[in-house]
């Protein structure tokens, strides 16, 4: 007789720290990412942000996605996909990059490690394979997910450099966006200085088998300065701080927008500074060179002071004559710079109006009932935070 009694899986997949964040997870507040589970909060927000800014801080980054390309060709391969020039990345080295479709709008950002000199992974947001196959085609290359192979924890905070030193890893000479590895009992985590947060960071990258030793390990090592594992929460106000755009928040992959209107191309999202024309044929190359030389640019990416105290996620913005021109597309109370931040996308030539003031319109719960409320919202330079500790090598003493 078969068993009546049915399992049933959770549909989100859990990660190789998953053991130990669940644990540490006293609200039980989980969300989802790229088909894994992951922490929103954890225990208090607040108290997760300021062990960011103050002592030391650990992140599951395992659910972020991960190819490894490999290969003759991966150089041309890669230049070809992204817009910057991936010849000029040392080995051992990491760059900042975004890719796009032929008509020169973003489908998504990420960071590109190059392992070898012909071994790359590139770390991203959202699933690729289908576009990242399609463009091999005719390379020399061989492109692979290895996201489930590789479990990845982010170390954030002044305290960082000195957590990874009592562990037995040391990090002084490590600069950023440079990687190290360094052997663990039964194999070695590779150390890259990189992060989300503006400040002093590093990423660790370890096989699945070994990710619970090393957790235990940073967290026994950390406890002079009171690490703690933290939520996404927390770390969003953090890169919202740092002026950090996150996809399908500030922007919608071209190959997901189900509005015309709602795809972006690198000179509307502020990242046309990576564009390398000089480099030869890429992804969107004929687009964007029409973009720059005809000036065509519909949107432009700003940093916002908003008046009040009050979050403006999501709100609406207006110039003068209360006319429509732009929407906030993330917005924290910024607890180490004490005001209210944004960043937004605003219709040209409206951007540079901003100076003056544009209005945000965010509605406040008052009294049990929602008040619309029309804020002032000042154009002001990214990143709102940004503390020297972030590039000094090596890193001071906390």
């Amino acid at each position: 007789m078969k068993d009546l009694h049915h399992h049933f899986e959770s549909p989100l997949q859990t990660t190789p720290f998953h053991d130990r964040i669940a644990a540490a997870n006293v609200l039980n507040q989980w969300g989802a990412w790229a088909g894994y589970t992951t922490a929103l909060v954890l225990q208090d927000a607040e108290m997760e942000y300021y062990a960011i800014r103050n002592a030391a801080s650990v992140y599951d980054l395992s659910p972020m996605i991960k190819y490894r390309i490999t290969g003759r060709d991966a150089v041309e391969y890669l230049n070809r996909l992204t817009i910057r020039d991936v010849s000029r990345i040392p080995v051992r080295a990491v760059h900042y990059t975004a890719w796009c479709d032929d008509r020169g709008k973003l489908l998504d950002d990420g960071t590109l490690f190059r392992l070898d000199e012909a071994e790359f992974l590139l770390c991203c947001q959202e699933r690729h394979l289908p576009w990242l196959l399609d463009s091999a085609i005719g390379f020399d290359v061989s492109v692979r997910d290895v996201t489930a192979d590789i479990a990845a924890l982010s170390l954030q905070g002044p305290c960082a450099a000195a957590v990874l030193e009592r562990s037995g890893f040391d990090v002084s000479a490590l600069k950023p966006y440079r990687i190290a590895s360094f052997p663990v009992e039964g194999g070695e985590v590779i150390i890259s200085r990189t992060g989300f947060t503006g400040d002093l960071g590093y990423e660790l990258w370890i096989e699945p088998a070994l990710a619970l030793p090393l957790w235990d390990r940073l967290m026994e090592a950390g406890a002079y300065c009171g690490i703690r594992p933290i939520g996404s929460g927390a770390l969003d106000i953090a890169r919202i701080e740092a002026g950090f755009i996150t996809t399908n928040a500030d922007f919608v992959p071209a190959d997901q927008a189900m509005r015309e209107d709602r795809v972006r191309s690198p000179f509307e999202m502020a990242l046309d500074w990576m564009i390398d024309f000089g480099k030869g044929h890429f992804n969107g190359r004929r687009a964007l060179l029409a973009e720059r030389d005809r000036q065509t640019s519909e949107w432009a990416f700003v940093a916002l002071d908003i008046e009040g105290n009050l979050p403006a996620d999501h709100a609406i913005l207006y110039d003068g004559r209360n006319r429509e021109v732009g929407q906030i597309t993330s917005a924290a109370w910024s607890p180490s710079t004490k005001r209210s931040i944004a960043l937004a996308q605003v219709r040209r030539p409206h951007h540079a109006e901003a100076k003056r003031g544009l209005r945000a319109e965010i509605y406040a719960l008052r009294e049990l009932h929602y008040v619309k409320l029309m804020m002032t919202a000042r154009v002001v330079e990214r990143p709102f935070f940004a503390n020297p500790r972030r590039g000094a090598t090596p890193p001071g003493r906390f």
